[in-house]
């Protein structure tokens, strides 16, 4: 019996005896008088028995078989949810296993079992918490993380990613070796194709996104900025860059980067993903499962997402694109080697000395873009100049004159001889260096 139930039978036994009258036994217990006389009717039938609820001893029907919890157990146990957070759990049993289970009710088995959370909480930090953005699409965070993404794989891989800052919906992710341009280009493609463009960007200051020159041109107006390849991209698309000037400026997308690198390494091991190509095929649609659970409703419902121009390729602007002067043969150099333009009657010819815009994409690989025309290259391979060999004379001696001096100039020239005593040096010094100046 409980404390309450053990309570409530030494009133009652006390209200049978007669020390304490029903309404004092009404008033001790809070109950009422009418419940006080059911009770002592029942104690003198059955005893303290009476006073325990009848469904005490009785297993609930909703309550999951001991089966069920050794199955839950021996999952958790199991290298490939090793590390998995208590909520991210219970959404796979019921994705993978088809058990549904409370969290509380499997945060309960899981510590009666020595199982506790990975995720240990931190001491609460109180900030001020910048307001969301009204409308979707109005601002994307981005950023990238580096991280040990596979089981058994210690090697570190950078994981790009946007995040929508009124929905927190993820827009794009897409995995390379390192932080690089081929990573953000990708995962703004990705934005694009399921979302739309968005108005701006908010990222830090990594070269990647803006020159270095940027805060000193803000100093000095003599130095030139000149746009980095993402920036260009940007620019064409129209949409703003926005840099953050800390990693709390962009709190959305450092707290997304702790929740992927503990779930993701979970969803990879289980679909045994061990490279960066199958990550990327599986990350193209996790993320629609990962907003259904964490994205939350904007402020506002009209979405701020804009189509493609239909005159702008996608293509043509997430690659790299610098100039190059072409000759009059339609060969140019990039990258320390030449190609040159396929020219037909439909793209017309590119005069000589004309500058064109070079296009590099690991995708289509290398074009040449003039006039809103795009050609395609061929490798072109220069040929060797060939240079021609100069005769040489031969070498005619000519014999040396018996009268230079460097052969007989002895003989010819009187011998210099210094005969000068110390005491003559010494009067010389005298002279110069002690003799009055007149």
């Amino acid at each position: 019996m409980s404390t309450k139930q053990l309570r409530r039978y030494e009133v009652i036994t006390k209200a049978i005896g007669g020390s304490l009258t029903v309404k004092e036994a009404a008033e001790t217990l809070g109950l009422s008088e009418r419940q006080i006389k059911r009770l002592k009717h029942e104690v003198k039938e059955g005893g303290a028995a009476a006073l325990i609820h009848k469904n005490s001893l009785k297993i609930p029907a909703h309550a999951l078989s001991t089966e069920t919890k050794d199955r839950i157990i021996q999952i958790r146990r199991e290298p490939e949810y090793e590390g998995c957070n208590i909520r991210h759990f219970q959404e796979l049993l019921a994705e993978h296993h088809q058990i549904a289970i409370s969290y509380t009710a499997l945060r309960t088995l899981l510590l009666e079992a020595g199982i506790p959370s990975p995720r240990t909480k931190r001491r609460f930090k109180p900030h001020r918490r910048r307001k969301r953005k009204p409308q979707a699409g109005l601002l994307l965070q981005v950023d990238a993380t580096p991280h040990t993404w596979f089981k058994g794989d210690r090697k570190a891989y950078a994981l790009h990613g946007s995040i929508d800052d009124a929905t927190s919906q993820v827009t794009g992710l897409f995995m390379t070796k390192n932080e690089c341009l081929h990573g953000y280009f990708q995962t703004l493609r990705r934005t694009i194709e399921n979302y739309g463009v968005p108005v701006s960007f908010y990222a830090d200051r990594h070269t990647i996104f803006q020159s270095p020159n940027t805060e000193k041109a803000k100093i000095d107006p003599s130095i030139k900025v000149n746009d980095t390849q993402f920036g260009r991209c940007l620019k064409e698309l129209d949409v703003q860059l926005i840099p953050a000037r800390s990693p709390q400026a962009k709190g959305r997308i450092e707290r997304l980067w702790g929740t992927l690198q503990d779930r993701l390494k979970v969803e990879f091991a289980i679909r045994d993903i061990r490279t960066i190509d199958e990550a990327n095929v599986f990350l193209a649609t996790y993320i629609y499962a990962f907003n259904s659970e964490f994205s939350v409703e904007p402020e506002q419902t009209d979405s701020l997402f804009a189509p493609v121009p239909e005159n702008l390729n996608l293509d043509y602007i997430l690659c790299v694109k610098e100039q190059r002067m072409i000759d009059s043969g339609g060969v140019f150099s990039f990258g320390g080697r030449s190609f040159k333009v396929v020219e037909t009657i439909d793209t017309g010819i590119i005069p000589k000395g004309t500058r064109i815009f070079v296009l590099a994409d690991p995708t289509f690989g290398i074009k040449v873009g003039w006039r809103n025309i795009v050609f395609d290259v061929l490798p072109f391979i220069p040929p060797k100049k060939v240079r021609q060999n100069k005769t040489k004379q031969p070498y005619i001696h000519k014999p040396v004159p018996d009268n230079h001096y460097y052969k007989y100039g002895q003989a010819f020239a009187p011998k210099l001889s210094y005969t000068e005593s110390d005491a003559e040096i010494i009067a010389m010094l005298e002279n110069i260096f002690l003799a009055k100046q007149g």
